[in-house]
């Protein structure tokens, strides 16, 4: 079953597993904070992107180990940027 992770030009999809690992590793509210500003973005890919390396900083910042899925999620969002970019 795959869940809707904020849309952008091409809907980023997780697991439900994904989804629970990254809320196990986050903190939910952390997650639902993230999620909400990324559905505020307006699909734009460079907002979510921008969004998702400022978490990833914080907890480097703080010397929590990033979850693995927010580090996906950072790749697709960048591959999606670079599409957009070429006009894809």
């Amino acid at each position: 079953m795959a869940t809707m992770i904020p849309r952008s030009n091409s809907a980023i999809k997780t697991t439900a597993g994904d989804l629970k690992n990254m809320s196990q590793q986050m903190g939910s509210g952390e997650l639902a904070e993230l999620v909400h500003q990324m559905e505020q973005s307006e699909d734009d890919p460079r907002q979510c992107y921008a969004l998702v390396k400022e978490r990833i900083t914080e907890f480097r910042d703080s010397g929590r180990d990033i979850p693995d899925v927010l580090t996906k999620l950072e790749r697709r969002l960048m591959t999606e940027c670079m599409l957009a970019s070429q006009g894809r």
